[in-house]
């Protein structure tokens, strides 16, 4: 973690030198001459910490080293984020000040976090400032100094760019493809999958990426110690598989990654002799020779390397296509990014954990070797409990079955039981080694991210926009380039998902990743590593609010569950609170937090108290000055927020969604000037945001905009004109007032000129047809950006589609939702958008008649054959409420291919529906269908006994219903 952090502190002391430093620091204690010093000792020292971090593991006083460099790293940290708030601040009065908004602003006292209490920020004050940071700095580097000067004692190796150095501390295994049957278990489908794809002769796998070649490639994808060398040895060892192939070559390729090493051992592999060669064009050449017009059969084991010119450089492809045709490249590696790099996805076998069965199967093997039945009673209960803290990682149950071994008394078993599992040496040692690789493969940045996770409690479902606004909150995500942070937040998640650090994933009906769970003993592993920073606390049934934290770390950050009703506070006297970065509240109750607990946490980062019973925020809020993220949310007695949250002016995500008594924000929103993500949705009694918001130039989420013009200091819909940065999911409230300017105010708003808008919401009031006569002109002005992938328009009361004519240049879109709609009586013209996905019309009341109009075939086409594909990647298709639906049917001339790749209907609450179209019993990919609450076409499509049952009979998902379905 230091090495990250020393990364970005680095950056900001350029900051200071190159900007940020004036003639009065400069003339205090010769502050940038400190800077400087700082900054070169920190160079020094990062050039030994990624063998420090690697020898901590083993080597205590390393550990105590590494605490008190980031110790004064955070400090320095803090001291400079104290130095460019001040910036912050200055640039906001100021704004003021030309604006007039507040002529008196200058005169202005401000509190602000020094040592020098509170103060006014007049020419004298800001000397005394600048004095203060100068001086922390002048300490902060004399303690660099002596801290710079120990690590001689330690004997670091510095990195050398590309270097492998955790070979000296972390052995890694060498595997071979020996294997002993009798302590596999489970794994029988990924067998038989992959047996089948090895013996059959044709390598067509069904994806574009390996069809025509001679060579299939097949990738065993998982977590370290999940069974991928197992399942792999299972079939080189196979008879079938042996008798398949004319040669098999076995290679522990590891990291790092050696050509001629690998070529040699393919040598050695085919003639069963070892290679003096060193010339790898010659080894090559040796290989093709031996291969040729063979089938065969190539195992590469542990593959790390994502380098295509490596693999380039040994020149598989160009050896395989030597071969017989049916030959197969068989790797395991942890990293789908190698799959990925071999073009092999389509083919590709992610290895999940073992069920329960199984991996208490394994435990035992190994737990009651040689036993006796009688010595082994009593142990199974203990066992199983045992076994749940594997989570179904082959190897955990393989260790700990091996550990309890050597344990013969039910009292040894039970201690095994109730220890944390990283106090367990021989996890740490069998367990963790794994990981370790896996952790020393990441990039420092990465590595910060990954640890972070260890705030949350096990089994937590990780949202991954909210994981990356956190890493974000605390500057994990810097860049030299110009490339966004969210950006490179979703590059992070994904190198952690592509490595197994993440399962159980969660994705949108768009198969985007939403969500994910962390597997328990990658859990145990995070928090192993961050022992002394992370720490989460239960609270005791019964207990008062007064938190106590155990031990003697200085915590950075604390998450705290199951707080009961009341206030949240700290002990006077706690001063361990003072370094936290992070405080998070999980299934808490608690009504307020102390103002005295709130200038405890000076240096917060990070607050999350969502989903409690929280009254008021304190007005001392303001005081956190370094804070990033607050969310809020579904704080159901929540009403207001104090105006001291405008002082926050580090703030970069407000979340308040969800708080339904929340009736105002902020007036001086425009202070938050970098706030990026603003988060309002479900505050049904907040009826307009504060105008100052249009001003916020790093704004980039704004989920609910409420179209309601409350007073002169109300956010107009015409402001969104100026937020042409805003991006991700939008949604416009409230629209259709019968405003005589609401149509001008649309044009405004320049819907078409958010091109990073992925999903647009616009919803109308309620309304009488007559109230609502003017929602067609509305429509017709929202305009779009053609790069919208998803939208939804609710509660419209238009009675034609023609207003919705530019839908037809939104070529990127994925999904449309049409809700309410109840005096239209023909739906819109879909059927020749290139890219829907998803379709769900709901509420269209006054439809009687699905037919050419929503394919979108023109009039002069209904009078010749038509041709083509309508509605081409159409997969899931939803008609819900629809209460006077009759008829689906289109013209029998047309000659079109109608959604070919359907994958799913639902029709429900259309009583009136007689029959389906003939074109759905052909579409082949259609695997669900769903009718509920539709009369006629249940007795149509009855079970055995109905007339057109036959058509559906073949449908593998069938469900038809009286009653409605329930929705989530």
């Amino acid at each position: 973690m230091a090495e990250a952090l020393i990364s970005v502190l680095l950056e900001q002391l350029a900051s200071v030198v190159y900007q940020h430093t004036n003639e009065v620091v400069k003339l205090v204690l010769n502050a940038d001459k400190d800077v400087k010093s700082f900054s070169s000792n920190l160079k020094a020292i990062q050039a030994v910490l990624e063998d420090a971090e690697k020898k901590q593991v083993t080597e205590v006083s390393v550990g105590d080293w590494l605490e008190k460099l980031k110790d004064v790293s955070y400090e320095m940290d803090d001291v400079l984020d104290e130095w460019n708030t001040e910036l912050l601040r200055q640039q906001v009065e100021e704004k003021q000040v030309v604006e007039g908004d507040n002529a008196l602003v200058t005169k202005k006292k401000v509190c602000f976090p020094m040592p020098s209490g509170c103060f006014c920020f007049g020419q004298v004050n800001k000397a005394i400032h600048h004095h203060n940071i100068a001086r922390r700095i002048k300490e902060l580097n004399e303690k660099l100094t002596l801290i710079a000067a120990e690590k001689a004692m330690y004997g670091f190796h510095q990195s050398t760019i590309g270097g492998h150095d955790d070979q000296q501390l972390i052995q890694r295994q060498i595997t071979s493809s020996l294997v002993d049957i009798s302590t596999i278990f489970g794994r029988e489908e990924e067998k038989e999958y992959l047996l089948s794809n090895l013996l059959r002769e044709s390598n067509q796998d069904g994806g574009s990426s390996q069809e025509g070649k001679r060579f299939l490639v097949i990738p065993i994808v998982g977590m370290g110690g999940m069974g991928k060398t197992t399942l792999a040895q299972l079939a080189y060892n196979n008879e079938n598989v042996t008798a398949h192939f004319d040669k098999k070559v076995w290679v522990c390729v590891s990291d790092p990654f050696d050509e001629i090493k690998i070529a040699k051992a393919i040598i050695e592999n085919l003639d069963g002799t070892q290679s003096s060669l060193n010339e790898l064009e010659i080894l090559l050449q040796h290989i093709k020779t031996r291969v040729e017009n063979k089938k065969l059969l190539m195992v590469l084991d542990d593959v790390w390397t994502e380098e295509h010119k490596k693999w380039e450089n040994l020149k598989l492809q160009v050896i395989m296509q030597r071969c017989a045709k049916g030959s197969k490249i068989l790797v395991t590696t942890r990293k789908e990014g190698v799959a990925k790099m071999m073009r092999a996805t389509s083919s590709m076998i992610h290895l999940d954990k073992l069920n329960d069965t199984d991996c208490l199967a394994l435990f035992n093997s190994f737990a009651f070797l040689d036993r006796e039945e009688d010595e082994a009673n009593g142990f199974g209960a203990i066992g199983e409990e045992i076994v749940k803290k594997c989570k179904g990682l082959p190897l955990a149950a393989k260790t700990l079955g091996s550990l309890v071994w050597y344990k013969k008394t039910r009292e040894e078993w039970r201690d095994v039981l109730n220890s944390k599992i990283w106090e367990l040496e021989e996890v740490e040692e069998q367990v963790f080694r794994p990981l370790l690789l896996s952790y020393y493969d990441l990039v420092p940045a990465v590595k910060r991210c990954l640890l972070y996770c260890a705030i949350f409690p096990k089994d937590y479902d990780f949202q991954k926009d909210d994981l990356i606004e956190l890493w974000m909150s605390q500057d994990y995500l810097n860049s030299k380039g110009k490339k966004e942070k969210r950006r490179i937040g979703q590059n992070y998640f994904e190198s952690l998902a592509m490595r197994s650090f993440f399962q159980d994933f969660i994705k949108d009906i768009m198969g985007n990743i939403r969500g994910c769970k962390m597997h328990d003993i990658v859990h145990d592993f995070v928090q192993f590593l961050t022992q002394k920073e992370c720490t989460i606390i239960e609270a005791v049934k019964g207990a008062n609010q007064r938190v106590e934290l155990p031990g003697d770390y200085k915590v950075r950050h604390l998450t705290l569950t199951s707080l009961p009703e009341g206030p949240l506070s700290f002990p006077t006297s706690f001063d361990k609170c003072k370094n936290m970065r992070t405080l998070t509240l999980l299934d808490s109750s608690i009504t307020a937090i102390s103002p005295g607990s709130i200038m405890q946490m000076k240096c917060l980062r990070t607050l999350n108290v969502s989903r409690s019973e929280l009254n008021e925020v304190p007005k001392e809020i303001g005081e956190l000055i370094h804070l990033r993220y607050m969310d809020l949310s579904w704080s159901r007695n929540l009403k207001e927020l104090p105006d001291a949250v405008c002082d926050l002016y580090n703030l970069q995500t407000l979340d308040v969604s969800w708080c339904g008594k929340l009736e105002k924000l902020p007036k001086a929103m425009e202070k938050l000037i970098n706030l990026k993500h603003l988060y309002v949705g479900g505050c049904i009694e907040l009826r307009y945001l504060p105008k100052g918001i249009g001003s916020l130039k790093s704004l980039q989420v704004l989920d609910y905009f409420y179209a309601c013009e409350g007073d002169d200091e109300a956010l107009k819909l015409g402001d969104l004109g100026i937020m042409a940065q805003l991006q991700g999911s939008l949604s416009i409230i409230y629209l259709g007032k019968n405003d005589a300017n609401e149509i001008e105010k649309i044009e405004k708003a320049q819907l078409g000129n958010k091109e990073h808008l992925s999903h647009l919401g616009v919803w109308f009031q309620e309304g009488d047809e007559e109230q609502r006569k003017g929602d067609a002109e509305i429509v017709k002005a929202l305009q779009p950006h053609h790069n919208l992938e998803s939208l939804s328009i609710g509660c419209c009361q238009i009675g034609t589609t023609e207003s919705l004519y530019w839908i037809k240049s939104l070529h990127n879109l994925r999904e449309l939702r049409l809700y309410d709609w109840r005096f239209c009586e023909l739906l819109p013209p879909l059927g020749k958008l290139p890219s829907l996905e998803i379709l769900e019309i709901e509420g269209m009341k006054k439809v009687k008649t699905v037919g050419v109009v929503f394919l979108r075939i023109e009039e002069e086409e209904e009078e010749e054959q038509v041709s083509g594909i309508l509605f081409p990647k159409l997969k899931q298709l939803t008609f819900r409420s629809m209460y006077n639906w009759e008829e689906w049917a289109f013209l029998s001339e047309i000659t079109i291919i109608l959604m070919p790749r359907l994958s799913e209907l639902q029709i429900d609450g259309c009583p009136k529906l007689k029959a389906l179209p003939e074109f759905l019993y052909k579409i082949t990919a259609l695997r669900t269908l769903e009718i509920w609450a539709c009369p006629i076409l249940e007795g149509e499509y009855e079970k055995d006994v109905g007339k057109e049952w036959h058509n559906i009979s073949h449908i593998p998902n069938l469900t038809i219903q009286s009653g409605r379905k329930k929705r989530l």
